[in-house]
């Protein structure tokens, strides 16, 4: 019985494998900017794990059944301490393996960033916007000057957008400056900052006392002495030069056939951008300043009164009216009229300037920045002295439109000359007749003006809007916005395309409501106070609008001409 119960208890014996686990270090030291390591593990048993009692650092696997497996090991995170983990690996009955984990201190531990590395102030001042980022608690903004602000000087950890603001550089010559983020524990940002200087050098540099002799008359009084004006269109405004538009060189047979025709004004729509002799400094051509003198003498010497005009000039002005453009824009134009002025200061009141021709604004921000364009217009012909301190000067409402002028424009330009400003208006009011040369889809051609004058055969080219009574109606806002505060206002551009492919009784009756319209406009524009420059752009052919043939110095519309004269004297 014995040796069967021994033969038993040997049968229910098992052999106990042991497992081994081994690693290819025991210590792991990561840098202080973390990366990772790779740590090998090598073991017969089923599985493995590894544990570690440290949230900042980081395994590529915790557990696994390979026999050999690559862990790599890292840290999640900075320190500015060094610190120290353990790992522990266990693998089936193997004997456990410990894995020293290490990181060095940083010096750093947050970042701390901005949206833009440089900012670019206008010389005149103004507002910038500047995100800041950063993990840390808290930041601060320094500079190196005294001349930028901030809306925050201080914020907390994310994203936060301040505002910095330069002053005014009272200085011609461009600053900078660094702005520095700071944060704790996180590397220092810097921005670069510059102001500009002056865009242009100062071209008043022989202002003269102010002299009132031949100046004794104020806007309301001048704009008493002027019967009708007529503009010398597309001549001295032509882009490529005086005769680039198809129009001869002004001369003073042109002008004394003008005065005879009974106008005594001539409007001089003239450009000055393209006669530039260095367009980094806006000096203009001495010999172009020498032909605008040349031709408003011919002018101020018949007895005419001549108003003269910075016209579209290649839109630089004009087709910018907008807080982008302001700075620049009024540095431009400062440095125009301190030249344009100076060159013509010794004329008398005959002489009246107009700073701008059709600014294209149509809204309260954009008119604030017109108003800034008027502004630095009237500064800069006042500051050369002389006559012109006490000239009559004119400004333009928004697009010389009246409906946005009667609604914009609720103030003038601060000058230091009283009682010597105009504002000036446009008017081409029904456009398919005025100026339409084709049919659109939001409106026809009309042939016809005037209630008198509608055609019974061709009724498609009646006006459907824009007759007596708008003229009436617009004139009178203009009356009672400026004239009525004895404010003249210039009426600086009016005129009907000339339609002459018309022919027999339709084009007898489109030539007496050219006429018409032209006497009507004349004579209701002086009843509200109104001073009529007829837009004449040389052109004696079908779709243009010239009443003299500046080839031969004749007139060549004698009807519009009677219309024009017999509305300014009635």
């Amino acid at each position: 019985m014995a040796f069967i119960a021994l033969i038993l208890t040997f049968s229910c014996k098992k052999e106990t494998k042991e497992n081994q686990l081994s690693v290819s270090s025991t210590t792991i030291a990561l840098n202080a900017d973390g990366g990772y390591e790779t740590l090998s593990l090598t073991t017969n048993a089923a599985s493995w794990s590894i544990s570690c009692p440290a949230d900042w650092v980081t395994l590529s696997d915790t557990s696994g059944t390979q026999t050999t497996a690559l862990i790599m090991v890292g840290a999640n995170s900075l320190t500015t301490t060094a610190r120290e983990a353990v790992l522990t690996i266990t693998a089936g009955n193997a004997e456990v393996v410990e894995v020293k984990v290490s990181q060095s201190a940083s010096e750093f531990v947050h970042t701390i960033s901005s949206n833009l590395r440089e900012l670019s102030f206008n010389k005149g001042g103004n507002t910038l916007s500047l995100k800041v980022s950063t993990d840390a608690p808290s930041w601060n903004v320094s500079d190196d000057v005294d001349w930028l602000s901030y809306s925050a000087e201080t914020g907390s950890s994310g994203d936060t957008f301040i505002n910095i603001t330069a002053a005014e550089n009272p200085n011609d010559i461009a600053r900078t400056a660094t702005i520095t983020l700071h944060a704790d524990f996180a590397p220092e940002t810097t921005i670069t900052v510059s102001q500009r200087g002056a865009y242009y050098p100062s071209y008043n540099s022989n202002p003269l006392p102010a002299d009132m002799s031949g100046m004794e008359h104020t806007a309301v009084e001048i704009a008493g002495n002027i019967v009708v004006g007529w503009n010398i269109g597309n001549t001295m405004e032509a882009i490529g030069g005086e005769t680039a538009w198809g129009n001869p060189l002004i001369s003073e047979a042109l002008i004394q056939l003008v005065k005879e025709s009974g106008f005594n004004a001539v409007r001089i729509p003239c450009s000055f951008n393209q006669h530039m002799e260095n367009a980094a400094t806006a000096k203009i051509k001495q010999q172009w300043l020498d032909r605008v003198k040349t031709v408003v003498e011919i002018c101020v010497e018949k007895e005419m009164y001549v108003l003269l005009n910075i016209h579209w000039d290649g839109g630089w002005l004009e087709n910018n009216v907008t807080v982008a453009a302001q700075e620049a824009n009024n540095a431009k134009q400062k440095a125009f009229w301190e030249q344009i002025a100076t060159q013509l200061r010794d004329f008398d009141e005959h002489l009246i300037f107009a700073g701008t021709n059709e600014p294209n604004a149509d809204n309260a921000e954009q008119m604030s920045v017109l108003m800034s364009y008027h502004q630095t217009f009237v500064d800069a012909v006042r500051s050369t002295g002389g006559r012109n301190s006490y000239r009559t000067l004119v400004v333009q409402g928004p697009t010389t439109d009246i409906a946005l002028t009667n609604t914009l424009m609720n103030s003038l330009p601060v000058d230091e000359s009283p009682n010597r400003m105009m504002v000036e208006v446009h008017y081409y009011t029904p456009w398919n007749f005025c100026g339409m040369t084709e049919d659109a889809n939001w409106g026809k051609m009309f042939y016809y003006w005037g209630q008198a004058n509608h055609s019974s055969t061709d009724p498609e080219r009646n006006p459907t809007y824009g007759e007596e009574s708008a003229v009436d109606a617009n004139f009178a806002l203009m009356q009672s916005k400026f004239a009525q505060k004895g404010i003249p206002i210039v009426l600086g551009e009016f005129s009907a395309t000339r339609r002459s492919t018309l022919t027999g009784e339709n084009l007898q009756l489109h030539n007496a409501s050219r006429a018409y319209f032209n006497y009507y406009v004349t004579k209701k524009a002086k009843e509200n106070g109104m001073i009529p420059f007829y837009w004449d752009n040389g052109g004696i052919g079908n779709h243009a609008c010239g009443i003299f043939n500046r080839m031969n110095n004749t007139v060549f519309d004698q009807q519009s001409l009677d219309g024009l004269i017999q509305g300014a004297n009635e």
